[in-house]
This record gives C-alpha cells, structure tokens and sequence, in this order.
C-alpha cells in the first residue's frame, strides 16, 4: 500500500481530466483496438500457447502494450514542468535579458515558453501534443520520445499477426462477390481446429486492425525521427524555429555576428544524455542549463529579444478585404480552403472589412496571425490571435516609424 501511494499522488487526481479529450481518446482507442486484436488472433488462430513460440508471441504482445501505456501516462500525466509562478532569476541584473510573463507573473526562464494551452510557462517547452493533451518539455520529453519508438514497433509486431493469421486462415473458400479466393494451405488444415472458426467478422476486423496498426507505425515513426533530430542537438522544435528567425535576421541587416546556439554541446551522445538518464530524471532543474563554450549564458533570450525588437520594424500586416466568420471549414471561401483547414486545435478568428491582421505564419490557402483590435497598436497593443482563409487578406505596406498603414498589392494566391 505503501509503495502504491508513493506513484499516486492524491493531490494530482485532477490531472485524469486530461483524458477528457479526442487526443488521448483517438491514441488510446488505436492502442486498444490493435493489443485486443492482435491477442485475440495470437490465442484464437495463430501461433496456439500451448507451443513455445505462441508463449513468447503472447509475452512479446503484452510487453509492448504495457511499456507503450506506460510511457504514454508518463508523458501524460508527469508533464513537462512548469516555472514557478513569480520565478525570478537569483541575480536580479539577470532579469535584464529575460521575459516577462503577465499570466505567470514571472520572468520567463531560459528555454521556457509560456502554453496558451496549459496556461503556464514549461520548462524548455518543445510542443503541445493533442494526443497526451498535454506539453512535450523537460520533465516528459524522454518518456513521449520512448511512446514514439515503442508504439510504431509494437504496431510493427502486431500487423505481423494481423497479416499470417489472415494469410493462414484464408485456405477455405471465401467469397467476395464476383471474386472468390483459393489458397491451399494444407499445413494449416493439419492443426487442431480453432474453437472460433474465422468467418468474414473475425477477417473484418483484423483488416481494420491492420490498417491502424500500419498508418500508425507510418505517422508516429516520422514523429520519432522528428524528436530523435532536436534531441540529438539539443535543442526543441520552437528552438528550431527561432534559429532559423536569427539566421534570417542577420542576413535580412547584413550584420558581421554569428549566431551560435548555446545548448549543443557539440557531442551527439552529451545532447543525448540530458533527456535520457539510467535514472529516468533528466539532468538539471529545468532552469538553468550547461552551454557551450563561449557562448553568453543568456544568448537565446538575447536573441530572443532582438527578435521581437525586429518584429515590429518588420512587421508584415494585411488587411482585410473579405468577410470572415471564424468557421472551422468554411463552405464559402473555395474547394481548396475547405480541404485544407490547418488540423491543428488553435483557434479561426472571425474577420470584417478593413480589419488588420499581423501575420507570423502561414500555409498555401491559410494564414496565422493577430487581429489588431486598435489600428494603432504598437507591439504590445490588444490583439485577437487565430487562423484565417489567405484570400480574406491583402499585404499591406507599414511604416514602422509613423505607425501607418498603406493598402499594397495582393498577395498570390
């Protein structure tokens, strides 16, 4: 009773409400739907337990089912850590190179990044996943990365299944229409009949199993290799982005400086040890990081500052020519706009002519940006931040100087 009260933490029950939502609802469906079947077909029809190699089969299918939830919960309900509200650095000159939260009420620590989401600042925040309904940062980056790699080589493991206990089963005559299909597999009639024979029900489902298991190996394993290539420099997706934002910085000003990021450590397995640890705790305090050798200890925030300094002297406005309601897939805006909605939980603003909208990001037929709700607003005026259709919106030219704004031309659409 002891050692079950020491992993559940009473004061944490409220984190089961994460599981109130289609992320985790979608993720652990599919891990169900492809361990129940692949169980089902091992005891029923392949590989019998009462031979040696069914025995390991069935071992090797509940191992990977426990290690894959394991990881997943991990992920889930450990978390990535969050910067204590009101968190200072302990040399008060150090605040001079930080960020300053309004909802934490604290200085932003260096790699950390305040979640609209989780409505808190995490500890080298790296993404919001929807499918742990949770973030992906210090605290839980190992175990998420462990689920990438083990439920696509459980999924690999259980399509094998899915495919022989098909393959086998199919050497009785099954009709599919105008096409029957005949295979001889008289080593397969020499076994004990099953107890449930395998009809087009029992055919059915192991297709459907196997196709999940399948897009599943696909999609998560390109997730894997996604994380394993940031882990292994040692930076986060959002780290990535603003290296690519430094480099187009100084090309944009032509300036002589060099951006080095702080945190490689210019060794592949050092970058790899401060997420994955024989002890399972990452190394440091989410804090405070090791960086690399001549680098200023506050050089991503520097950067990160300048960047934002740069974003309003830059600042790429649009301005609005067509309605908008905020619909998820709107009908009115082109075949093309309505098939590609960015599938992603953040929020469509709903627009009206002459609005202006700043425009940090977009895709072919979508863009991402702030409504400007005052036309004045400076960097940190009042804005309402959200996707929209690419053909609502015009560039516009703006004067960072006067603060004007001039109607240019179209953008491509």
């Amino acid at each position: 009773m002891g050692v079950l009260c020491s992993v559940i933490r009473f004061e944490n029950l409220h984190e089961l409400k994460r599981l109130c939502h289609w992320g985790p609802i979608i993720a652990l469906g599919v891990i169900a739907i492809c361990s129940t079947m692949a169980m089902i077909d091992s005891v029923l029809w392949y590989w019998p337990l009462h031979t040696t190699g069914g025995s390991v089969n069935f071992i090797m299918l509940i191992n990977w089912t426990v290690m894959i939830l394991y990881n997943y919960f991990n992920a889930m309900f450990v978390g990535p850590g969050y910067v204590p509200l009101r968190w200072k650095p302990e040399k008060a000159q150090d605040s001079m190179y930080l960020q300053f939260c309004k909802v934490c009420q604290a200085y932003k620590a260096p790699r950390s990044h305040h979640c609209r989401k989780c409505n808190r600042c995490v500890m080298k925040m790296d993404h919001h996943c929807p499918w742990i309904n949770n973030c992906c940062g210090y605290q839980n980056h190992a175990s998420f990365t462990l689920f990438l790699l083990l439920a696509p080589l459980g999924c690999i493991h259980a399509a094998f299944i899915f495919i022989m206990t098909m393959y086998t089963q199919l050497y009785n005559r099954i009709s599919f229409g105008w096409n029957t299909v005949k295979i001889d597999m008289s080593a397969a009639k020499r076994d004990p009949l099953p107890i449930i024979p395998f009809g087009l029900s029992a055919f059915a489902a192991s297709l459907f199993a196997l196709g999940l298991a399948v897009g599943t190996t696909i999609a998560v394993g390109m997730l894997f290799f996604i994380q394993m290539k940031v882990i292994l420099r040692n930076k986060t997706s959002i780290e990535s982005w603003i290296e690519e934002k430094a480099k187009d910085r100084i090309q944009y000003y032509q300036t002589a400086e060099t951006f080095v990021f702080p945190y490689d450590m210019g060794s592949r397995w050092q970058n790899f040890k401060q997420v994955f640890t024989w002890s399972g705790v990452p190394e440091g305090d989410g804090l405070e990081w090791p960086i690399r050798e001549g680098c200023h200890p506050y050089s991503l925030t520097i950067e990160q500052l300048k960047q934002k300094a740069d974003k309003r002297v830059r600042s790429v406005r649009y301005k609005v020519i067509d309605d908008y309601s905020g619909a998820c897939c709107p009908f009115n805006k082109g075949i093309k706009t309505f098939f590609t909605t960015p599938c992603t939980e953040e929020p469509r603003i709903s627009l009206k002519k002459g609005d202006l909208i700043l425009v940090t990001r977009g895709l072919r037929h979508w863009m991402y940006g702030d409504k400007i709700l005052d036309h004045l607003a400076t960097e940190d005026g009042s804005r309402i931040r959200g996707w929209f259709p690419r053909k609502c919106v015009e560039k516009c030219h703006y004067d960072a100087e006067t603060d004007q704004v001039s109607e240019g031309e179209k953008k491509n659409r």
